[in-house]
């Protein structure tokens, strides 16, 4: 992806001033999922690094890693497998608490979604502290599964998710990153 590609996705990527609370830069993937020609470029981009790598799956963060792990596992012809909030899955399921700015939350996928030593690429919309994708990647490999990377759209680097994978041996890929939080 050439620089013009790069900043034409940050472009198609709204910021919203003060929400949820002040002093936050809200970074709203919907302008750019609802630009059908930013919406490609960023799933060929997702995708194109995986396409050899002999993926089983590709998991997605709830709500929005759906929309965009959904489309990199139909281009790399893996499964998708949902992360989902607690209590959101019908069948059984293995959970994982992990801590927000705010208190607790879990998290939560199929215990039959993943068998081990199944490759799985973890996908979502942006990294920011990493605690969400912190706590997916031990979900996951509490099925045993091989994590071959982590990829975002965008990366707040400034609050250090990214590095926080990586400490945990996850290669991290993002398309665009923001200054600031």
């Amino acid at each position: 992806m050439d620089a013009r590609d790069l900043e034409a996705l940050k472009d198609a990527i709204r910021c919203i001033p003060d929400y949820p609370k002040p002093g936050i830069q809200f970074r709203d993937i919907t302008t750019l999922l609802g630009n059908a020609p930013m919406f490609r470029l960023a799933i060929d981009a997702l995708s194109h690094p995986w396409s050899d790598s002999r993926l089983t799956h590709v998991a997605g963060i709830e709500a929005r890693g759906f929309i965009l792990g959904g489309a990199v596992a139909q281009r790399v012809g893996a499964g998708f497998v949902p992360i989902r909030k607690k209590g959101k899955l019908p069948h059984e399921t293995v959970r994982v608490a992990y801590s927000l700015e705010y208190g607790i939350d879990e998290m939560e996928m199929h215990r039959d979604a993943l068998q081990p030593g199944e490759r799985v690429l973890l996908i979502d919309d942006l990294i920011a502290t990493g605690g969400t994708a912190e706590a997916a990647v031990k979900l996951l490999r509490t099925l045993g599964a091989e994590i071959v990377a982590a990829c975002f759209v965008i990366d707040l680097p400034e609050l250090g998710g990214a590095r926080r994978l990586e400490a945990l041996g996850v290669p991290v890929r993002s398309l665009v990153a923001f200054q600031g939080h």
